[in-house]
């Protein structure tokens, strides 16, 4: 276990027993604190189930259940969230940039999977060109020669009175024939020689396939916090548990072993999962809450959950689990820029 790691579970341990001599938030501190009591956070859950019928109300365990919400309401969950790429794969180019001819800029020309897959060609007019793709062996022959293109054109009519179409094989068609062994093969689906190298990527033939994985989402009221506190675990493509340095690959590196930690959940008996540490949450939120005022908008107490969920994307900004495209800071009356300073605040 690493430093940061021991120091993170002696916080959650600290935080555990605070949390249970914390009292119950009673009266409504949402618009000058941005906190929420249990009632408002019910309130809000059941607003995003409305909203977005993906998440739902569950309960978790009976010996975990919080008596100060109601049993069928303990926490929200929404599953196979789909998460397509790493968020090393969002990072800036700059320093693998090339500035090409006419000012065209070639964003990855230095990166180490475009040099491996260069294109070098070689040879023109009626020579023969060579294709060499590098770090491989073959080589495919291609006939440039300049006579093809001198040839007379065929007469459309005589070709098709004369039926000698119907007998040649197209050569795009697909062989019906050969084992599934084969097929899987060329395919690169299970079977074939395509497979994955634990990070969502095909390392061989079947490196055109998208590996898609995903997670479970859930939403926890924080006692302590008094406010909505985001879980998430991950699976490979075959529904596999990723492990903590699979899911921390799909967690922005600066809130990675920080803002996102191990911990267990309040409500379930599971692994540990990664978890957003809700410690900023309220003044992030009151901060939106101010954005929006001084546009000449208001945001509800029911509005909690959606305006959470689209700040804490800043977190995991590959995990597609946003369904509330309509909702931005700009229709409630904040400017752009504005909603940008208050919702940036969540990543600091």
């Amino acid at each position: 276990m690493s430093i940061r790691s021991a120091i993170n579970a002696v916080k959650s341990q600290a935080l555990g027993v605070a949390e249970s001599l914390t009292p119950i938030l009673k009266e409504s501190k949402f618009r000058e604190s941005g906190v929420l009591t249990p009632e408002e956070f019910v309130a809000a859950g059941d607003h995003l189930v409305h909203q977005c019928p993906t998440w739902a109300w569950a309960t978790g365990e009976i010996s975990k259940v919080k008596s100060f919400l109601p049993q069928e309401k303990q926490y929200l969950v929404t599953r196979n969230v789909p998460c397509y790429k790493r968020c090393r794969h969002m990072e800036p180019t700059e320093g693998l940039e090339k500035l090409l001819d006419d000012d065209w800029v070639d964003t990855h020309h230095f990166s180490p999977d475009s040099q491996s897959e260069a294109v070098q060609l070689s040879g023109t007019g009626s020579e023969l060109a060579e294709v060499t793709v590098a770090g491989g062996s073959d080589t495919t022959a291609v006939a440039t020669t300049a006579e093809d293109d001198e040839e007379e054109a065929v007469d459309l009519e005589e070709f098709v009175e004369g039926g000698a179409y119907l007998e040649d094989e197209d050569p795009n068609v697909v062989s019906a024939t050969g084992s599934k062994g084969d097929q899987a093969s060329e395919s690169g689906l299970e079977g074939g020689e395509g497979k994955e190298n634990g990070t969502g990527e095909h390392t061989s033939s079947g490196a055109d396939i998208i590996t898609t994985r995903t997670y479970d989402l859930m939403i926890t009221y924080d006692r302590y916090y008094q406010t909505p506190r985001l879980w998430l675990y991950g699976y490979d493509e075959k529904r596999n548990n990723l492990n903590k340095a699979q899911m921390f690959e799909d967690i922005s590196a600066e809130h990675a072993q920080q803002t996102v930690t191990m911990e267990s959940h309040p409500h379930l008996n599971s692994p540990s999962m990664a978890s957003v540490h809700p410690c900023r949450h309220a003044d992030v939120m009151k901060k939106i809450l101010q954005t929006v005022q001084e546009g000449g908008g208001e945001i509800g107490v029911h509005m909690y959950l959606v305006v959470f969920l689209k700040f804490v994307q800043a977190v995991i900004p590959t995990i597609e689990y946003d369904y509330t495209r309509n909702f931005n800071m700009a229709s409630l009356g904040a400017s752009n820029s504005s909603a940008g300073q208050s919702t940036s605040a969540a990543t600091s």
